[in-house]
């Protein structure tokens, strides 16, 4: 193995930035009341959205997603409403594709041949269907259609298959208008993070190539797709670039330009680019839980950047699922982070709790890892669970994660999933003061960020159960954001760069540690460039030892301590 040594470069400092003004705040994964899916067989309760796409209809912004019996509605990109829609037959089928078409807004889903369309999406019951021509079995649909009002669709999702790519005439029904066109095929010998596995380690066969999505700009078109799976952190999304809608398309060397392996949830695959209503790019993608099923999902919103001059796209999911704002206007993402710049209090702190289920104890909690959670004994009013943060803080936000343990819901449902409950603070863990009433709450709010008017100063947390649930009261993470007496940490450090010599897809970042450091933030880029868009977030280890390159990529690395 061939040895480099490298130093650090320019760090990208977590600044409090946006937060200062009045835009909303939000963390991922996105705050939906994510729906539960269907039972068969031995599998368990659990909910899932995955495969998004948000386009804008009449100032708003509608977000579709998987099995999702429905959509939702935002104006502002942070606050959601959630719309059935039974007036969709296939609106429980995969991968939704939605666009908007010569003033009207059209549906499809994945395999089966059946679109819909409405003017007025913000009524579940006004989709009609519309004649379907198109003969083709696809997966994964992307309807879209380009500045000159051709349309197309591309389709994929195969382990064997390709991408490909047709225009179609939606006068005729969508009949295509060509033959089909590979776009995008197979290359795991080539880049690493096309190759299935955890840690990109199974190469022995490919991964799943899915999820197409089109973004034109500066007359270059941006075809992105998803690998290599969507169960594990490493899923995320590549992108070609051609100059028409049909290719021929190149490989975009930075890729993936939609990655997020580390934090408190991973994964940023099978997503969608869109701009909002300021002109400003965002990326909606799928994020991992997949414990009790391989598609037990969330979705998380990432800002994107994109110089096609230079020729590089990416979307910043670093800090992503701690609390950042969503600017109501024009920005650059590339200038200024979104970020609030709080800390995750409670990660590592220690909990205890009125019960604990077995092999799901109060430290799991936090954690700071999805996978993971703490389940009570119990559904009763009075379960609780208490953090320790070790010093006393002033706590900005919460973000209760719940967990829905030992729940028997299944779709199709008629009723919500509430939890009521309340979150009290105290500087010695005896005399407490309520911070935040759900005691009353009627909405499904399963990954809520409470932002709070004013800071707490408190170091013991407490969220209590306040009404009996059919499952056992549980949380994934309760997540506490803010800050401490102790100096943040930004510092550059050395690292070490080993890359494999009979696999330059498999590189090992090595650097020492450094007092205090609750994390380190290790970035990459392309040789040559000063841009390092991909980033992971690593705790607990001083060693990043990754599969996910490209082969024939030489790369600049920079690790951070915070």
């Amino acid at each position: 193995m061939k040895r480099l040594f490298m130093a650090t470069a320019l760090a990208a400092v977590v600044a409090a930035g946006w937060c200062g003004s009045k835009d909303p705040i939000v963390a991922n994964p996105i705050s939906l009341n994510y729906q539960f899916g269907m039972g068969g067989g031995d599998e368990r309760s659990r909910r899932e959205a995955a495969d998004p796409v948000i386009e804008m209809w009449n100032d708003d912004y509608y977000l579709f997603a998987s099995k999702s019996s429905g959509y939702w509605r935002s104006h502002d990109l942070a606050s959601w409403e959630y719309i059935p829609a039974p007036s969709i037959a296939t609106i429980n089928e995969y991968a939704p594709t939605v666009c908007a078409i010569d003033g009207e807004f059209y549906f499809m889903a994945s395999d089966v041949n059946r679109i819909f369309k409405t003017l007025t999406p913000e009524d579940g019951n006004s989709w009609v269907e519309v004649e379907c021509r198109f003969p083709i079995k696809q997966h994964d649909p992307c309807l879209w259609q380009d500045d000159d009002g051709r349309v197309f669709l591309y389709w994929g999702c195969h382990d064997k298959e390709p991408i490909y790519g047709v225009e179609v005439d939606v006068a005729d029904g969508f009949a295509p208008k060509c033959e089909p066109v590979v776009l995008i095929d197979h290359n795991i010998d080539k880049y690493g993070w096309e190759v299935p596995g955890a840690n990109n380690e199974e190469t022995f066969h490919q991964g799943w190539n899915e999820g197409p999505a089109m973004l034109k700009q500066d007359g270059k078109y941006y075809l992105q797709y998803a690998a290599p799976g969507t169960q594990w952190r490493i899923y995320g999304d590549g992108v070609y670039v051609g100059d028409s809608p049909l290719g021929p398309f190149t490989y975009m060397e930075s890729n993936p330009f939609s990655f997020k392996p580390g934090g408190f949830i991973g994964g940023a695959g099978h997503g969608h680019t869109f701009r909002d209503r300021y002109g400003n790019l965002w990326h909606v993608a799928t994020m991992k839980i997949s414990v009790r099923h391989w598609f037990e999902r969330r979705l998380g919103l990432f800002p994107v950047v994109l110089d096609s001059k230079k020729n590089t796209m990416r979307a910043i999911t670093e800090w992503s699922d701690y609390p950042f704002t969503i600017p109501q206007r024009r920005f650059d993402a590339s200038k200024k982070q979104l970020s609030c710049g709080y800390k995750q209090l409670a990660a590592g702190a220690q909990a205890k709790a009125s019960s604990e289920k077995l092999g799901h104890a109060a430290a799991s909690a936090t954690d700071d890892t999805v996978e993971t959670w703490w389940a009570a004994g119990s559904g009763h009013k009075g379960e609780w669970l208490e953090v320790d943060l070790g010093r006393e803080c002033r706590i900005k936000a919460l973000q209760p994660n719940f967990a829905d343990d030992s729940m028997q819901v299944f779709a199709p449902y008629d009723f919500p999933v509430v939890y009521k409950y309340h979150i009290d603070a105290s500087k010695d863990g005896k005399s407490w003061t309520t911070m935040i009433d759900r005691s009353a709450n009627t909405a499904d709010m399963p990954h809520e960020l409470v932002v709070l008017d004013k800071p707490v100063a408190a170091r013991y947390v407490r969220i209590v159960n306040d009404e009996d649930i059919d499952g056992n009261f549980s949380l994934y993470d309760l997540r506490v954001f803010g800050s401490d007496s102790r100096k943040p940490l930004d510092k550059k450090v050395a690292n070490t760069v080993t890359r494999d010599a009979s696999d330059p897809r498999h590189i090992i970042v090595e650097w020492t540690p450094v007092d205090g450091a609750e994390r380190y933030i290790v970035r990459w880029g392309v040789a040559g460039s000063r841009l390092r868009p991909n980033s992971d977030e690593v705790r607990g280890t001083t060693v990043l030892d990754a599969r996910w390159y490209n082969r024939d990529t030489a790369y600049h690395f920079e690790v951070t301590a915070y």
